[in-house]
């Protein structure tokens, strides 16, 4: 399941986010590649010891992990701190999968989602276009600053090189409580009609029964 989620970030929270990069120092993203990515990585990335880090972690993290379509459809477990990628014309990130776990030792989580949060406007670059491959064929993502989406971790995707301007994104990963990315979707689309049956008929058999399949499903497949 691909994702949108819009207006994690609002225009005030946008303008500091983007003052703090623009004083921010950038290192080469082949740092933080493994071997395979380091072949088709060209960006930059904020240095994980900028003294900004600890400020822009909690103006965007905060956004994301209170938004109602990031807790129904990634339905989290536990979420990563986010990089911060800038990319400069020439700049690109070829077909790559991201590492099926994550972080340090003691600190490991898989990663089953991906989200990019886009940090400037789209015309403000041009290419710069998240491609993620399905089994229906590509989608290209590029949306308004603020706007972030979610894809399965497992999806083989890429960034389109920039050819004008400056592409500004967050990017971060989840372990979900469910696994299967399928069945998240199945739990999204469960969750939505709960969501407006309890809103139009709260008191309705169906309703309970609506909400009793979708709390008795998490159960079954939710991984702690």
């Amino acid at each position: 399941m691909m994702l949108r989620i819009p207006t994690v970030l609002d225009p005030n929270q946008l303008d500091t986010v983007r003052k703090l990069l623009a004083d921010a120092k950038f290192v080469d993203g082949k740092l933080s590649a493994g071997a395979a990515a380091q072949r088709v990585k060209h960006n930059q990335e904020l240095d994980k010891h900028a003294k900004q880090m600890d400020i822009l972690n909690n103006i965007v993290m905060s956004g994301l992990v209170q938004h109602p379509v990031y807790r129904a459809g990634a339905l989290p477990l536990r979420v990563a701190a986010p990089y911060y990628a800038r990319y400069t014309p020439g700049m690109a990130y070829g077909d790559h999968l991201d590492d099926p776990i994550m972080g340090a030792d003691g600190m490991l989580y898989r990663s089953d989602i991906a989200i990019t949060i886009f940090l400037n406007q789209p015309d403000k670059y041009d290419g710069g276009e998240l491609v993620i491959r399905t089994a229906f064929g590509e989608n290209s993502v590029k949306l308004p600053a603020g706007d972030a989406v979610m894809y399965p971790s497992s999806s083989l995707h890429h960034v389109s090189q920039v050819t004008r301007g400056e592409r500004l994104v967050a990017v971060t990963w989840v372990q979900s409580l469910v696994r299967d990315p399928a069945r998240r979707e199945l739990l999204y689309e469960l969750h939505q009609a709960r969501e407006k049956l309890l809103k139009i008929s709260p008191e309705a058999e169906e309703t309970a029964q609506v909400n009793t399949a979708y709390m008795n499903l998490i159960r079954m497949w939710g991984d702690i």
